[in-house]
């Protein structure tokens, strides 16, 4: 089962982290969180691991009306919450790969058709960015 939305772009690292905020903004998103793998490697474990991972952020994205609906109808959808969004890139790669959990994932755990619905409309909104993003 593939459990991530992805698209590769051939952008440089920090203009597709900027341009994946904005396309995330555009379909309604927020960045609740943002975590940089990269830092948090070389302060914890090295150089050596921050190199191999290369440059990896996590965003923690919500759409407040969305993630409202879904915890309506189950409020144990919150730990499902937010959705990540990766920006990622190898050091040795020419490209940057943006990934975001796929909605439908939430489908799986819950028989809510509410629960439904929701990944449904969040889905749409998630492909409707990184097709933005990857169309320029």
């Amino acid at each position: 089962m593939t459990y991530t939305l992805a698209t590769t772009v051939p952008l440089p690292w920090s203009e597709a982290l900027e341009r994946t905020r904005e396309a995330l903004a555009a379909q309604g998103f927020g960045i609740l969180t943002e975590i940089n793998i990269r830092s948090t490697f070389e302060a914890k474990l090295g150089t050596e691991a921050a190199d191999a991972v290369g440059d990896y952020v996590i965003l923690g994205a919500c759409n407040p009306s969305l993630a409202s609906r879904a915890l309506a109808a189950e409020p144990e959808m919150g730990a499902l919450l937010p959705c990540n969004v990766v920006v990622r890139r190898n050091s040795s790669a020419g490209s940057t790969t943006v990934e975001a959990i796929d909605p439908q994932t939430m489908v799986q755990l819950s028989s809510s058709p509410a629960v439904r619905e929701v990944a449904d409309d969040a889905g749409t909104r998630l492909r409707e960015a990184l097709k933005n993003l990857a169309a320029g």
